[in-house]
């Protein structure tokens, strides 16, 4: 998972190579700071991408750069809610054994 400050202090520090941008996985992007880091482009455009960065949220940097991670995060906590509902069920009688198993299983094997 990247982080919000690494990112800041690749694009402060390597930003005119495009280091922030090989970190986040853009590797066009990078090879492309790269190749033209002796015009100077990159390092106006890294600095400009610094100063986004410093006044974006993490909520929206996650959002951004580390979607997976939110929906894997966001799909355990589904999972578990759905589990802790299908016990209810279970020990109020409205299911089976049988049925509160093979839907346990449905759950778990989706985490």
């Amino acid at each position: 998972m990247k982080t919000r400050t690494s990112t800041i202090l690749w694009c402060f520090f390597l930003g005119a190579f495009g280091a922030h941008k090989f970190y986040l996985g853009q590797t066009g992007w990078g090879v492309l700071y790269l190749l033209f880091c002796w015009t100077g482009i990159p390092s106006i455009a890294a600095f400009i991408e610094f100063i986004m960065l410093l006044v974006m949220s993490d909520e929206e940097f996650n959002r951004k750069f580390n979607a997976g991670a939110t929906q894997a995060t966001a799909s355990v906590k589904d999972s578990t809610t759905a589990l802790a509902d299908l016990k209810k069920l279970y020990d109020d009688g409205v299911i089976t054994a049988e049925e509160y198993e093979e839907k346990r299983k449905k759950l778990l094997k989706n985490i």
